[in-house]
């Protein structure tokens, strides 16, 4: 099996790049700006934005599957636009195509999230995660949706090298205690999107991590994990804050867990126990 994963330079992209590699799939990468620094797949450069580009990576390829691990932040083009036109060239070469999504699809309005909840989202990045959503099934209805929340690692995802700048007093900043989403361990993810991959599933799935923590929370966790000086991380409200966004959005992910060999550990779990 050929597996192509979109994305394959980020955070995410790199752990499903290590297990396809692992369990002895051919794997190809693709990046926007640089490759990646995973020896085990083959690179391409990919403008999601670039329709031409797009089929000729994918028809190149010859993909059996396709992850879609790619972020483009708020850019509609990117975030919306790109993996739609993703999902048309998988349906037209007869490729599986996992896509990842994100909680941003939700307002919190609700607080808690299963998979027929319909997206309301409040942000620009929000809109083109749930447009991305709503044009992949249409085009390409066997296609897996998988939302998610906020990855973490063994040090390398975004919020752990916060929480160590922040403990270290080298950056200035806080981590809100009213801000709270799922967490789920970059690995677990990465498992349970290739589990999903090479099943039958289609349609939207939640995978995000059963214990529902704040930024602040998070960090504390993370903070003793490391051997870090929980005290010295600095706390504040959302409320008060200028960043656009929900407060508190809590994936439900029970319906998807129960047809999935690989667990989702929550965060008080990864954090206190080896991968």
């Amino acid at each position: 099996m050929t597996v192509l994963v979109i994305g394959g330079s980020g955070f995410l992209g790199t752990e499903l790049i290590r297990q396809t590699a692992r369990a002895g799939q051919t794997t190809v990468a693709t990046y926007a700006t640089r490759p990646g620094t995973a020896s085990h797949a083959a690179w391409h450069q990919l403008d999601l934005r670039d329709p031409g580009r797009v089929d000729t990576v994918m028809a190149d390829v010859g993909a059996d599957l396709v992850v879609n691990a790619s972020s483009g932040r708020a850019d509609w083009a990117v975030t919306a636009q790109g993996p739609v036109r993703l999902a048309m060239a998988a349906a037209k070469y007869g490729c599986r195509l996992v896509h990842v999504s994100s909680d941003a699809v939700f307002s919190g309005a609700r607080v808690h999230y299963d998979e027929s909840c319909l997206p309301d989202p409040v942000t620009p990045y929000g809109a083109a995660k749930a447009a991305a959503e709503t044009g992949i099934l249409l085009v390409h209805p066997q296609a897996v949706v998988a939302r998610t929340s906020l990855i973490i690692g063994d040090g390398a995802s975004v919020h752990e090298r916060l929480v160590h700048e922040l403990a270290a007093g080298t950056r200035d900043g806080a981590l809100f205690t009213d801000d709270i989403r799922c967490p789920v361990h970059v690995a677990d993810l990465a498992a349970a999107l290739l589990e999903l991959a090479h099943g039958d599933a289609a349609g939207v799935h939640h995978l995000a991590g059963p214990d529902p923590v704040s930024r602040h929370e998070l960090g504390i966790l993370i903070a003793k994990r490391d051997g870090l000086d929980a005290s010295r991380l600095p706390t504040g409200l959302r409320a008060h804050s200028t960043l656009p966004g929900p407060f508190d959005v809590r994936l439900d992910s029970r319906a998807t867990q129960r047809n999935l060999r690989t667990k989702l550990r929550g965060a008080h779990q990864f954090c206190t126990a080896p991968a």
